[in-house]
């Protein structure tokens, strides 16, 4: 039972199973959805430079059909008449072609983003095996892909009649306008019905984009074995990364006793906790909680603090409190604020008697102001 549980892709693909693939060129695409974009960027470049097109080729027409017999007979002048009419029209169709182009790259990469791959490009003989070949026929994809057929048929089928239906009118006046406004107002009419099917698209691209994405994270789902082992081969064996904690740890430890030699007063428990505090007054922060330890890391850091003349005050609560609500390097809480500045006045006075500049100061009193949600 547990090797079938194993085998059974249930997890969610890992970020490396995701750029694998992509490096591979899966990834989630909508055919519909680039369709649907060159479809409506056709018709919306045709209806804004459409007028300006048939308008150069209109000129294009009469200067090729005007021409005289000299230009004829003369082989460069016919060229120069001939390229001046097709740089005429190379404008509104560079526009056409820029605007199409843009709409096929925005949706073709809407859905999955922009990727080029070399391994996708490659020739496979997998796709040449006529058994797979017969399994994509008849496979659920393809019968997806039917499904979809059809559903394009219809709604593209259905829109269409209500167009007809709607302009039918329309279009029977035609045969009654003065030419040359029939044929203005029915290529009008043919470009908005050609905008209004392709739009009708969206309603398969709102199914179609998200099955994909779907159907491609269900395609790259993993064992929880694969899973496994990828956090194995990337992050290594639990040995190691166990290791690798203890060196992080020793290394953090190196870091925080040089601290200590640094600061400004040890607070202890006196046995258990040990907390580390610097202040500076030049650059208006609150003290600092520079190293902070229990048991043996407590000994040590009084140890060090020793060694390099740090004073060392004994208030088990205000250790406590200190210990249990500041992080490492992080500004004491401002509920102790009142509580450890008494104790760096004490450190001050003491510093200016040791040097004569004033009596000894009184010692700590043990009744210090900490709050009752801050005692531990």
């Amino acid at each position: 039972m547990a090797e079938s549980d194993s085998g059974e892709k249930t997890e969610e693909p890992t970020a490396k199973k995701l750029s694998e693939a992509r490096k591979k060129g899966q990834i989630a695409r909508s055919k519909d959805l680039g369709t649907m974009f060159v479809l409506v960027g056709t018709a919306v470049a045709l209806m804004l430079m459409g007028d300006m097109l048939v308008g150069r080729m209109i000129q294009m027409m009469k200067r090729l059909f005007s021409l005289s017999r000299q230009e004829v007979l003369d082989v460069h002048a016919l060229y120069n008449v001939v390229m001046s009419s097709v740089y005429q029209i190379l404008l509104p169709l560079g526009w056409v072609f820029a605007i199409i182009m843009l709409a096929a790259f925005v949706g073709n990469t809407l859905l999955g983003g922009m990727s080029f791959s070399v391994q996708a490009m490659a020739p496979k003989a997998s796709k040449l095996s006529p058994i797979a070949g017969f399994k994509r026929m008849f496979g659920i994809q393809a019968l997806v892909e039917l499904i979809k057929s059809l559903l394009k048929f219809f709604v593209v089928f259905f829109v269409a009649y209500l167009l007809l239906a709607s302009l039918f009118d329309q279009i029977l006046f035609l045969s009654i306008e003065n030419i040359p406004l029939n044929f203005a107002h029915a290529v009008d009419m043919l470009l908005w019905m050609f905008l209004a099917l392709s739009l009708s698209l969206t309603t398969i691209v709102i199914i179609d984009a998200p099955y994909q994405k779907w159907n491609h994270t269900r395609q790259l789902k993993m064992t929880k074995q694969e899973v496994k082992d990828e956090m194995k081969n990337t992050e290594g064996s639990p040995e190691t990364k166990g290791r690798i904690r203890r060196a992080q740890y020793d290394m953090s430890k190196r870091r925080m006793m040089s601290e200590v030699a640094a600061s400004d007063v040890v607070i202890t428990n006196p046995t258990h906790f040990s907390v580390a505090l610097k202040y500076d007054s030049d650059d208006g922060r609150a003290p600092v909680l520079v190293a902070k330890g229990v048991d043996e890391m407590a000994i040590h850091i009084r140890t060090i603090a020793k060694e390099n003349g740090v004073e060392i005050i004994a208030s088990p609560a205000l250790a406590r409190s200190l210990y249990y609500t500041t992080e490492q390097d992080e500004e004491i809480p401002e509920e102790l604020f009142a509580a450890v500045a008494q104790i760096l006045a004490f450190i001050f006075q003491l510093n200016e008697h040791k040097k004569g500049k004033a009596k000894r100061p009184k010692p700590v009193s043990k009744n210090l102001p900490i709050p009752d949600d801050f005692r531990y």
